[in-house]
């Protein structure tokens, strides 16, 4: 199968898991015992959406390696593909960011990265990359070939919604994440910044998706940066930092780890974290000014 034949297999599969996961977070609010690699707290709805997807990702022919937030280690579709590269595309998941909104029944939804590299990988190994929100109305966004295009997903299928998704040229929106006493001063003072332009308005709902997503519609910047506790970030670089970039410089935005794209980043594993800034290009560009020597 071409990795084109195959991109698209992950994506119909992604959304005909969808709604599958959607229903199962009825009676999963719960935490389970243990955490994730990251340290945080599993719901078991994040365990339900992740052992779906693990099992039928893995099922398509050309996919080689699966790997997740929930899990420790890549799994390949057979014992020798894991770590090697060579048994097709790598695809990192996840499978339910945002978990924690589920309690408040907040947005939250899925990210998919599909790397032709054996993971961790860095992000220009990327071929594809998708997030679906679980909003009043079930979508995807996928940038595939540097083009993004959003799905309304219904029954499990896709249905094109909109085509060559660009960030919009007057932005409107900004969100910022981590605990504004632990935000450093540089970014203190880009945020005050921001928050005194009259053309922004704050918009923030504690999932990266729904977040970036205000972003994707309306034209603006999220963060979630670099914390005086925490100067390498919350977000995970494979599951959420470069997917998320992929598609937005795909639709003509910027990311920025504070210095580079996000894209450009080195990783050492599997769950390397690190700050996370997306945007229209002139915000990316104010925020590296105003960080960069951090």
């Amino acid at each position: 199968m071409s990795h084109a034949s195959t991109i698209e297999a992950i994506l119909d599969i992604v959304a005909g898991t969808t709604p599958e996961i959607r229903e199962g977070l009825v009676g999963r609010r719960e935490y389970v015992e243990g955490e994730n690699p990251s340290g945080e707290d599993q719901l078991a709805a994040d365990v339900h959406a992740d052992q779906l997807l693990e099992e039928r990702l893995l099922a398509i022919d050309g996919v080689g390696s699966y790997a997740s937030e929930e899990r420790e280690a890549v799994i390949g579709a057979d014992e020798e593909t894991a770590d090697s590269g060579d048994g097709g595309l790598a695809v990192a998941v996840d499978p339910l960011d945002g978990s924690s909104n589920l309690k408040p029944n907040n947005a939250m939804g899925t990210i998919v990265a599909v790397y032709d590299a054996a993971l961790p990988a860095r992000g220009r190994d990327l071929v594809a990359a998708a997030y679906v929100l679980l909003g009043p109305i079930t979508t995807m966004v996928a940038a595939v070939d540097g083009s993004v295009t959003e799905y309304v997903i219904s029954d499990g299928e896709r249905h094109t919604a909109r085509e060559d998704i660009s960030l919009p040229d007057d932005p409107t929106v900004y969100g910022f994440g981590g605990r504004v006493p632990d935000w450093t001063e540089e970014f203190t003072d880009y945020a005050r910044e921001i928050e005194s332009d009259t053309s922004l308005k704050l918009r923030y709902g504690g999932a990266m998706i729904g977040d970036v997503n205000q972003v994707m519609t309306y034209g603006g910047v999220f963060a979630y940066p670099a914390l005086d506790s925490a100067p390498e970030g919350k977000l995970r670089l494979q599951f959420e930092g470069n997917p998320m970039a992929y598609i937005v410089e795909s639709a003509g935005g910027k990311s920025s780890d504070g210095e580079r794209s996000l894209l450009d980043v080195d990783p050492d594993d599997l769950h390397d974290r690190v700050p996370v800034h997306l945007g229209n290009a002139e915000l990316i560009d104010g925020l590296e000014a105003a960080v960069g020597d951090e």
